[in-house]
């Protein structure tokens, strides 16, 4: 085979939208990469497995994979779940090599579609009296959590609003109803919600639930939801930068916030903590989209890669496993 094989991971959802929302990006990816093989992988809730997307790229003749996270940054899945679902099926298939690439993370070309997606709701003009509310998924990383800040203070200064803020969908905090109550406090005319999601699921649903309880509780500000980034040009270029990063160059991740390496102020047990996988009781789960989605059947190619990540090694960084 002349090129490496791709595989798309996904965490998965309960929610057969977000599914079906994952394959209709994969199905645009796809079309780009044209003589690869590909597949797609879920983490939880869904199939085919990380492992068995590998499995069915190997029987299509991949020894040699390229693995891409479909995810915005880098928390646990990234950094402990996927790198874990490779390490363990390379053991187990002695000559398998893969290649893990790193989060989507903040990239330009993101923060164009977050634009599109934004624009389409809010006039320009009516920006500077308009308050933009960004609300990510919310993890236990504090740096992940700190990259929905600079999304929306990017976005604020780049879109012209008066005002930004930041909040979460769980985990982190603030929380969507208590950032739109403060929000609301403020005095602007205009609020807008932003999911800075890729998909739709539970969570995406309960923020559009959440905007309309507070346009509810405040009937004298309007309030409008922007759409989530799902399958715009622009992500898909972003996946295709990821490839071609993985491929050809080092997907080093920026791990000098990390809390699995760097004593982070509240987060001091976690600097060397075992890299393990948390999706045992749930993997396969739940909603099965077409199994024919998750295999491979072009031909492809990859260059070796020894695929180890350490949380303790920290002269190596995350090149290899994040």
């Amino acid at each position: 085979m002349s090129e490496p094989a791709v595989l798309l991971c996904s965490h998965g959802s309960r929610d057969p939208e977000a599914i079906t929302e994952f394959e209709q990006a994969a199905a645009l990816l796809r079309a780009g990469l044209a003589s690869r093989a590909f597949a797609t992988g879920y983490l939880e809730f869904a199939r085919p497995t990380i492992g068995e997307a590998l499995a069915g790229l190997r029987e299509c003749g991949a020894a040699k994979i390229l693995a891409v996270p479909g995810m915005l940054f880098a928390a646990s899945h990234v950094k402990n779940d996927l790198p874990w679902e490779m390490n363990s099926f390379m053991a187990a298939h002695p000559g398998a090599e893969i290649r893990l690439g790193r989060d989507l993370g903040i990239d330009p070309h993101l923060l164009e579609a977050s634009a599109d997606r934004i624009e389409a709701v809010a006039p320009a003009a009516e920006r500077p009296d308009s308050l933009l509310v960004v609300v990510g998924r919310g993890t236990n990383d504090p740096d992940a959590n700190a990259n929905i800040a600079k999304v929306a203070r990017m976005l604020w200064e780049g879109l012209g609003f008066g005002w930004a803020e930041a909040a979460f969908s769980g985990v982190a905090h603030p929380r969507v109803g208590a950032a739109l109550d403060r929000a609301a406090l403020l005095g602007f005319r205009h609020i807008v919600v932003f999911p800075y999601f890729l998909f739709t699921g539970v969570l995406v649903k309960r923020i559009c639930a959440e905007t309309d309880a507070a346009a509810s509780r405040f009937p004298g500000i309007a309030f409008a939801k922007a759409g989530h980034l799902r399958d715009h040009p622009k992500v898909i270029d972003t996946f295709l930068d990821r490839i071609d990063e993985c491929d050809t160059g080092e997907p080093a991740m920026n791990c000098q916030l990390c809390k699995y390496r760097t004593r982070i102020v509240g987060y001091d047990d976690s600097v060397g903590a075992p890299q393990q996988g948390h999706h045992h009781h749930v993997r396969g789960a739940g909603v099965d989209p077409h199994h024919d989605h998750g295999h491979g059947h072009n031909h492809g190619h990859g260059h070796p890669h020894r695929h180890y990540h350490d949380h303790r090694n920290r002269s190596r960084g995350c090149s290899t496993g994040s």
